[in-house]
């Protein structure tokens, strides 16, 4: 069975997309999104600098357009299952039928917009612990003084914390105490999947809410549970959780594999899922979409 897999924060590169602008569908909706936006976008995706693009409005706004209007310029897209990292979880409900483009890029934007909010309003960061069993990097976090929590359950042996900077680096020290492998501090804007996302939470609820979400055509596996989810109810719930709850990469994959997945099809900028889904389970086949121009 195949399964489309739709990668968040961290894969934007500049020039991305620009191959997709060549296909007619994909060009027509990124002049759409120009307009909704009311900026080109396009600009800053195909000529746009690293700095540009780490902008948290602009990263997940880029992302999810390149990863939406390449599902638009496949042929035959017909999935058994999707997951999203992230951000990457809209743009695989709006692939899968759930949300219709324009509602979810709407939602994007202001996801985004109240993150970045969120992330001004205290120092706060994002590491990634690699070499330590989650339980270890668990029980580190539990004790350090302050807010800092796991974050991203990437792999066995890769699991990202974010927490408010003072509690997050005290975390990263009693860590490569313990012998991990490598405690990378990450380039993003803030704490996210954590408590300090609060803020963002709450505003972003009622929006979800009130959006129009369709039964999608197959099991969208969710973040919040690792598990597949076809009522909107139970989705709509789960989106607004996922901005303060951990996302459970792992268990989704493991999820997946068990539930049929013979195939990952990484649909988005990068390659970075495809290597998580070799290191959860290396015997499975993992692909790139190919767009059709």
């Amino acid at each position: 069975m195949k399964a489309y897999i739709f990668p968040g924060q961290g894969t934007q590169y500049s020039g991305m997309g620009r191959e997709l602008y060549e296909n007619p569908k994909g060009k027509a909706l990124f002049e759409r999104a120009n307009e909704i936006l009311g900026f080109r976008i396009t600009d800053i995706m195909f000529k746009g600098n690293t700095e540009d693009l780490r902008q948290t409005h602009i990263t997940q706004l880029s992302v999810y357009l390149h990863s939406v209007i390449l599902v638009k310029t496949l042929d035959n897209f017909a999935p058994g299952m999707v997951a999203g990292h992230s951000l990457g979880e809209f743009s695989a409900l709006v692939a899968a039928g759930g949300l219709d483009f324009e509602a979810g890029l709407e939602l994007v934007y202001q996801r985004a917009m109240a993150m970045q909010e969120a992330c001004e309003l205290e120092p706060s960061g994002m590491a990634a612990v690699l070499g330590l069993e989650d339980q270890i990097v668990e029980e580190i976090c539990k004790n350090t003084q302050g807010t800092v929590v796991p974050a991203n359950y990437n792999c066995r042996g890769q699991l990202v914390v974010s927490g408010e900077k003072r509690a997050l680096e005290k975390a990263c020290e009693a860590m490569k105490n313990k012998d991990a492998k490598r405690v990378l501090m990450l380039a993003v804007g803030g704490a996210f999947h954590s408590p300090l996302m609060e803020p963002a939470r709450k505003k972003l609820a009622d929006t979800i809410k009130k959006t129009s979400i369709k039964r999608p055509c197959c099991p969208i596996y969710q973040n919040v549970h690792g598990q597949g989810c076809e009522d909107p109810d139970i989705i709509k719930k789960h989106l607004i959780e996922q901005l303060t709850a951990p996302v459970r990469w792992r268990q989704s994959i493991e999820k997946m594999i068990g539930e049929g997945a013979n195939i990952f099809i990484e649909t988005g900028p990068g390659k970075v899922l495809q290597g998580l889904v070799k290191k959860i389970h290396p015997q499975f086949k993992t692909c790139s979409a190919e767009p059709t121009l």
